[in-house]
């Protein structure tokens, strides 16, 4: 028998009518995604916190506030808030990070191996971190847009909104970072198979 799952709306229902172990609830189901988000994007462990942390700050002073509106998914809105944190540190420390997107090729699919053992393991892992550096070099629209996919797991829909362009805009941004992403395998000479 499975256990009735209560909706994000339902949580945030319960904590605006007084019940703060609703939003402990709602933190944790949404921990992991937005925490890989911010550290895919900022690259630093206690950033990333400091992020996370100002991140759900300003949830729960908006739900406080009385000014949330319930406009679409909690997620999207959250990764939005998470989003322009990043943008708006970046822009105080003039620390914007660089990197630039083939519909042929997904990178994702040649990292996403089935592990059985210590060995493909660490290879995994190790490919894993290759690609992640890979990443770097790509042009900042394109990097943002491919983590936002990959890391975020957001639609192109979500992505579009949160980034402010049209769902075009972003699906080429992917494109092109994929394709990027292919020459810096060939370029790097970086071996995606286990």
């Amino acid at each position: 028998m499975q256990a009735h799952v209560i909706s994000d709306q339902d949580l945030i229902g319960r904590y605006l009518a007084g019940h703060e172990s609703a939003l402990e609830v709602l933190i944790r189901r949404h921990k992991n995604r937005v925490f890989a988000y911010i550290l895919m994007v900022v690259k630093d462990k206690e950033l990333a916190e400091d992020l996370f942390q100002d991140t759900f700050i300003k949830v729960i002073n908006t739900f406080r506030s009385g000014t949330y509106k319930e406009e679409g998914k909690f997620i999207q809105w959250v990764m939005r808030i998470a989003h322009n944190l990043i943008i708006d540190y970046f822009r105080k420390s003039k620390r914007i990070p660089t990197v630039e997107n083939s519909d042929e090729y997904d990178i994702f699919e040649k990292v996403r191996v089935p592990v059985e053992s210590i060995e493909e393991q660490m290879i995994t892992e190790q490919i894993h971190q290759d690609v992640k550096k890979l990443i770097d070099y790509l042009p900042r629209e394109q990097k943002e847009v491919l983590v936002m996919r990959h890391y975020g797991e957001m639609s192109f829909k979500d992505i579009a909104e949160v980034t402010n362009v049209s769902i075009n805009t972003a699906l080429g941004r992917m494109r092109y970072a994929l394709i990027n992403l292919r020459k810096l395998v060939r370029e790097k000479e970086v071996i995606l198979t286990v």
